[in-house]
């Protein structure tokens, strides 16, 4: 297999690792600007999040201690049995503030659902330790002479003096007592006794105001749409010029590209148009050369065979006239190789099929071609160049191989492959051939040899449609020249 062959074969394969990634340039940017939006704005919230979890933090362990401190110091100072009945009065149960209930409509919300329309907050989960500040803030406003101990509420039927909690946190403790966590604090106090107050708070989490996410998908919005619009005037003109460089190598008279956009596209557009002007004046300047060549190449040829027919000796008129015709097929390929593209052919819907039964017909009293397949569609490009193309790679099938085989497979791009049983050419000669008046005969002998142009000039065709013209050597003997033509997509 040719690299050509190769690189082909693994495009499928590198397409397959990569279908969850956009192949175009517009899609890359796209999805890179808002991955780095959405990672961005991921970042910042964590960052907010962990701001106000510290501030909440703070505030609500400020909160608590001073009313522990406060409790304490009025408990420290009354006697046994004063303690004991405020203790009894501070720790009768108290109903959590009443709040309205949701609406009616409210489905059910889960424990985990961070995201509650419903809630004055949304929580980002975030590590702190609540209970290690807790007690050090405690241990600070009591003094070392008390004991602080803070553990989780294991039994909630336990008496305890319940202290109130934030206000921010009413709401979210009110609709959803399930989820809340509570804490013990147990102080022990200089004499020996001790008291216990508990703590209900919700579970870990920053407190983030709610119409944060609104403007949070707003903001990703507006980058995403200001993102399109930035990406399209990029890859708009990209997409435009890749467009004319393709025709440049179909169409010999390319439009000129619009030098708008910002100011790197405009300076490529208009490198490219600079080129494009030079490209027209030497195809031009090109066809009056071929022009006159062909003329002044022609008239003295003919003059030749006017004198050859004046000859009395048939022997040496019919060695001449052999010598003229072939030197006439010489020009004549010679000068259909310098044209090139410069044909004014169209490019039209050709029947592949069709084209290919009036090749065979041509071939017909040698009985020794054969085809195989079908195009599936017509194939646009520009038929009498196709037609010279694929008779000549028939010809020499059957000049060099006795017989043709033509195999026609047509599975999104278009590949005709053209066997012979021939002896194949050497491996180093593969891509020589394709060279202009090279051949592996030595000979002049137009049956045996050619000019040497027929391979070059169906190379060339095959580029100007966008395709491509490889040679192999098959395996059981004979050769393959394989032409893949792209259908536009």
């Amino acid at each position: 297999m040719s690299s050509a062959s190769a690189s082909q074969a693994s495009e499928p394969a590198n397409s397959a690792r990569l279908t969850l990634w956009p192949q175009s340039l517009f899609g890359r940017l796209i999805a890179v600007s808002v991955l780095a939006v959405v990672l961005a704005q991921a970042v910042g919230l964590v960052l907010i999040a962990r701001e106000r979890e510290t501030f909440v933090l703070q505030s609500s362990v400020r909160e608590w201690t001073r009313r522990i401190a406060e409790t304490v110091q009025m408990l420290a100072a009354l006697g046994p049995a004063e303690r004991a009945a405020a203790v009894a009065q501070l720790a009768a149960p108290r109903a959590v503030p009443s709040l309205p209930p949701p609406p009616a409509d409210d489905p059910p919300r889960s424990a985990h659902n961070l995201l509650d329309p419903h809630r004055a907050f949304v929580r980002v989960p975030l590590l702190t330790d609540f209970e290690q500040t807790l007690r050090e803030h405690v241990q600070a406003a009591l003094g070392s002479s008390y004991g602080v101990a803070i553990e989780r509420t294991l039994d909630p039927s336990r008496p305890a003096i319940a202290l109130p909690v934030p206000f921010y946190e009413a709401r979210e403790l009110a609709a959803h007592q399930e989820t809340a966590q509570r804490y013990d604090v147990a102080v022990r106090f200089p004499d020996g006794g001790s008291e216990v107050f508990r703590i209900t708070r919700m579970p870990g989490g920053a407190p983030l105001p709610r119409n944060l996410r609104v403007n949070l998908t707003l903001l990703v919005l507006i980058l995403v749409i200001a993102l399109y619009v930035t990406a399209r005037s990029i890859t708009r003109p990209l997409s435009a010029l890749a467009r004319a460089a393709d025709s440049v190598g179909r169409d010999a008279r390319p439009e000129r590209l619009p030098e708008v956009g910002a100011r790197e596209l405009r300076d490529a557009a208009r490198a490219f148009n600079t080129m494009q002007d030079r490209l027209r004046r030497y195809l031009d300047s090109r066809s009056r050369v071929l022009a006159a060549m062909s003329h002044d190449l022609k008239t003295p040829l003919t003059r030749l065979r006017l004198q050859v027919e004046t000859l009395d000796d048939p022997a040496l008129q019919a060695r001449i006239g052999k010598e003229l015709t072939e030197m006439e097929l010489m020009v004549r390929e010679a000068l259909s190789l310098f044209r090139g593209l410069d044909d004014g052919e169209p490019a039209v819907p050709v029947e592949v099929n069709e084209l290919l039964a009036g090749i065979v017909q041509q071939f017909a009293d040698m009985g020794a071609v054969t085809v195989s397949g079908r195009a599936l569609a017509p194939f646009t490009g520009k038929a009498q160049a196709l037609k010279r193309l694929l008779t000549n790679l028939i010809s020499n099938a059957i000049n060099f191989g006795s017989r043709a085989t033509v195999l026609v497979e047509d599975n999104g791009d278009l590949v005709i492959r053209v066997r012979d049983q021939g002896p194949g050419i050497p491996e180093g000669e593969l891509e020589r051939v394709f060279e202009p008046f090279h051949r592996l005969e030595q000979s002049r002998n137009r049956d045996s040899g050619g000019t040497g142009l027929g391979l070059t000039i169906a190379r060339d065709i095959a580029q100007a449609h966008g395709g491509t013209l490889v040679l192999t050597n098959l395996p059981g003997g004979g050769l393959e020249a394989a032409l893949r033509l792209p259908r536009r997509r």
